[in-house]
C-alpha cells in the first residue's frame, strides 16, 4: 500500500520510525522506491547536489517542477514530497497556493514542503491545508535563509530554542502533517518531538526524532563535501571514479570492445 501523508501521522503513534531520502531524477527515484523508504523528498538541495549551485537559491519553480516530475515517473509506493523553491511563496498565500497547486497538477506529487515558523509561513500552511494540499514544515537551519542564518546550528540558546518550538507548534495547528527539524541540538528536538501529535523528520538534529532524512548524494558519497551531520553509506564517487579509469584505460588500450 503507498504511503500517504495520514500515514505518516500513523507511524509516530505506532512508533514506527520513518525513513526519508532526497531524489532528483527517475533512475534514483526508482531505486529507493524499490528499496522501501517510507517517502521521498524532491528537496531544492538539487541546485547544489545535481545543478552545481553553491546554494538552494537559484533553482526555479519551473525547474524544481521538471525534477519532480521525473521523480514521482519512478515511485510506486513511497509518499513524494517536493520543496517550494526560494520566492515560489513567500510574496502571499495566493501565490503559495498557485505554486504547489502546480507541483500537484503537473508533476502529480502529493505534498510539498515550506520552510520556516513565522507567521507568514503559519499562514501560509493553513491556506493550502485548508485548499487540501499536505504541507510539510521545516524550521532549525532553513537554507533558503543562507544569507541571513548562514549554515551554524540553530536552537542553541534558550530563547531561540523556544522561538523553533514555539514555530512548530503553530505550524501542527496550522495543518502541517509532519515537519522537518535541521540541525538544531538533539535536546531541543527530543522536545519538539515530545510536543507535537505530527512526526519530526531530523537531519543533523540527533537521535530522537520521528524519523530522518539525508540528501542522497551525501547518503550514497557522491558529494565532494558532506555537512557535518551527514554519514556516507558507500563511497560511490570513488567507485565511479575507478570505473571511469577502467574504460578510459581499455579504450585507449584499444582492449574496449573486444575484436
Amino acid at each position: 500500500m503507498a504511503v500517504t501523508a495520514q500515514k505518516l501521522i500513523e507511524f509516530k503513534r505506532q512508533k514506527k520510525p520513518i525513513v526519508v531520502l532526497t531524489a532528483w531524477d527517475y533512475a534514483i527515484a526508482s531505486i529507493l522506491d524499490e528499496a522501501g523508504v517510507d517517502a521521498l523528498l524532491v528537496g531544492d538541495s538539487l541546485a547544489m547536489v545535481a545543478l552545481g549551485y553553491p546554494t538552494t537559491l537559484p533553482v526555479t519553480l519551473d525547474g524544481m517542477i521538471h525534477h519532480a516530475a521525473a521523480v514521482q515517473r519512478g515511485v510506486k509506493q513511497a509518499l513524494t514530497i517536493a520543496d517550494l523553491p526560494f520566492l515560489s511563496y513567500q510574496e502571499s498565500p495566493a501565490q503559495a497556493m498557485r505554486s504547489a497547486g502546480r507541483f500537484l497538477k503537473e508533476a502529480q506529487i502529493q505534498a510539498v514542503k515550506l520552510e520556516g515558523g513565522h507567521p507568514q509561513a503559519v499562514d501560509t500552511v493553513h491556506h493550502l491545508t485548508t485548499a487540501g494540499i499536505p504541507v510539510m514544515g521545516h524550521v532549525g537551519l532553513t537554507p533558503q535563509s543562507v544569507h541571513r542564518l548562514g549554515y551554524r546550528q540553530q536552537g542553541k540558546t534558550e530563547d531561540e530554542g523556544d522561538r523553533i518550538l514555539h514555530a512548530a507548534m503553530a505550524l501542527e495547528e496550522a495543518g502541517a502533517f509532519a515537519i522537518v527539524l535541521e540541525h538544531i541540538p538533539s535536546h531541543l528536538a527530543a522536545n519538539i518531538t515530545q510536543k507535537l501529535e505530527i512526526p519530526t523528520i531530523g537531519i543533523g538534529a540527533g537521535p530522537h526524532c520521528d524519523g530522518q532524512v539525508l540528501v542522497t548524494a551525501d547518503f550514497l558519497g557522491l558529494s565532494a563535501k558532506q555537512p557535518p551531520f551527514a554519514k556516507a553509506y558507500t563511497n560511490l564517487r570513488e567507485t565511479i571514479t575507478t570505473a571511469v579509469q577502467d574504460y578510459t584505460a581499455e579504450v585507449r588500450q584499444r582492449r574496449f570492445p573486444e575484436k
